[in-house]
């Protein structure tokens, strides 16, 4: 599938550095739109019901919003996706120290992480996809090892955005790469996702402590709030979950091969999205700490509960949780991670 790559300028950083927009389209009018700019995905535009266009990814249209404090819209999200406690970890019985960014915590890769960074850009016309490439000096941010990192984003025609991230190093470091796009399906007919359908086909999560990070223990879905293994409206259950949902759900049987996570239905609009990946986990993250002070150009305000994420990953903490799955990629090992987003129109449940 050879597809032509639209690229334009994006804008300029402070330091007078380019950065450009990257667009990829297919033939069943889908449109996604790539940053090399924290590897941010800006747009993602799919048809409803009746065919029409409605952008589902909350984002902005020009550099000067991702430059602002904001909530890593779009953004690939590392060295560390979620929350690392205390913000250290140990290797081989040495300590790290990392940025401590979120009260005691360090949370997604420190205080200028993966989303802050400019990414070489190699464009993939065959197969209707962006390569973006990113080597991370050994000591970034408190973690070891020079780590080359790559995420490759294509397009498919039956409207699959898949991402496949890799990396190597020649330091044993966490690694956990993630995607923090938020998604409205209403394409903004509705300004909140409560509304929004959720399946996801998993029996347990990693119950947390009150600052968001891992206690060690399982929690069984069953019977509770958190229990998406059948489809639930958002919004059904939703305050009777402290805070609304930000919780990392444990993939089945999770073993290096694509699997069916989630799924997200509009029921009005009727777009469908499910979530396939190889990561041992994923977070449902309910936009709860949108408080609308983050805005647009044309002065909208991103309000709590306005958008929705499945953050495919290495559990938060992994590294401090010996009983969690690995999340440390040793020299000579390739981190190699894949995540499909698919998008269709489904009639409602």
């Amino acid at each position: 599938m050879k597809s032509d790559i639209k690229i334009e300028r994006f804008g300029s950083l402070p330091g007078g550095q380019e950065v450009n927009l990257y667009t990829l389209l297919n033939e069943a009018g889908m449109v996604v739109k790539i940053t090399n700019y924290g590897a941010i995905i800006t747009s993602i535009v799919t048809p409803d019901k009746n065919g029409e266009a409605g952008e589902i990814a909350l984002g902005f249209e020009e550099l000067e919003g991702y430059l602002q404090k904001q909530p890593y819209f779009g953004s690939v999200v590392g060295r560390f996706a979620n929350r690392i406690k205390n913000a250290k970890f140990t290797i081989d019985g040495q300590e790290y120290k990392l940025a401590a960014n979120k009260g005691a915590n360090h949370i997604h890769g420190g205080l200028s992480g993966f989303d802050k960074k400019v990414w070489q850009a190699e464009e993939l016309p065959e197969q209707n996809g962006i390569k973006l490439t990113y080597t991370s000096p050994d000591g970034e941010e408190g973690y070891p090892g020079n780590l080359e990192t790559s995420i490759t984003y294509t397009l498919s025609e039956n409207n699959e955005f898949i991402i496949h991230y890799q990396a190597q190093t020649d330091k044993a470091t966490p690694v956990n790469l993630t995607n923090h796009s938020y998604f409205n399906l209403t394409a903004g007919k509705s300004e909140l996702i409560l509304d929004h359908v959720v399946e996801i086909t998993s029996d347990a999560y990693t119950l947390v402590d009150d600052t968001q990070v891992p206690t060690g223990e399982i929690q069984q879905v069953e019977g509770t709030p958190m229990d998406f293994r059948t489809q639930h409206v958002i919004g059904e259950s939703i305050d009777q979950v402290p805070g609304g949902y930000d919780h990392n759900y444990i993939v089945p049987s999770a073993d290096g091969s694509l699997k069916f996570i989630a799924s997200v239905l509009d029921p009005e609009s009727e777009r469908f999205m499910e979530v396939f990946t190889t990561m041992p986990g994923v977070q449902f993250y309910t936009g709860n700490a949108l408080d609308g002070t983050v805005k647009d150009k044309h002065g909208k305000a991103f309000i709590k509960q306005c958008g929705l994420c499945l953050e495919t990953q290495h559990f938060p903490d992994a590294p401090n949780h010996p009983e969690f799955p690995s999340a440390i990629l040793h020299p000579g090992e390739i981190y190699d991670h894949t995540t499909i987003y698919k998008f269709s129109v489904k009639a409602g449940a």
